[in-house]
């Protein structure tokens, strides 16, 4: 089993940055796919970033591609999100998720295990 809790969120102008933080804990943590997924109001979740059990492989969104940045830790059992570049579509409440069946990197939601809370992440224009 593994618990998630994200940090980080918060409002921040368009252009800037933030750093969403997951801290895992839970034995499966290191041999599990990790990933952010997003949800604005009135729509379904959606996929963000993933990266595979070591942190060698990951795969994003084709909108976040080049100003996000997905990174784990496996000592800190951590997998944070850098998000360079914010832009007002990209306000949603972001949920860090693990996927203990899967090593590689996945974008599908039924996929993934273990769930946080979820962290609200605002852009103003």
């Amino acid at each position: 089993q593994v618990q998630l809790v994200e940090s980080g969120g918060g409002l921040v102008q368009a252009g800037g940055s933030l750093t969403l933080s997951c801290a895992a804990s839970g034995r499966a943590f290191t041999s599990s796919a990790m990933g952010w997924f997003r949800q604005a109001p009135w729509t379904e979740r959606e996929f963000v970033a993933g990266v595979n059990w070591y942190g060698t492989s990951r795969e994003y969104v084709e909108s976040v591609k080049g100003r996000f940045t997905i990174a784990r830790d496996n000592a800190k059992t951590t997998a944070n999100l850098q998000m360079n570049g914010l832009k007002p579509d990209d306000t949603a409440v972001y949920y860090c998720a693990a996927a203990p069946r899967f090593l590689g990197p996945t974008s599908t939601a039924v996929e993934y295990d273990y769930w946080g809370q979820g962290t609200q992440v605002t852009v103003s224009s």
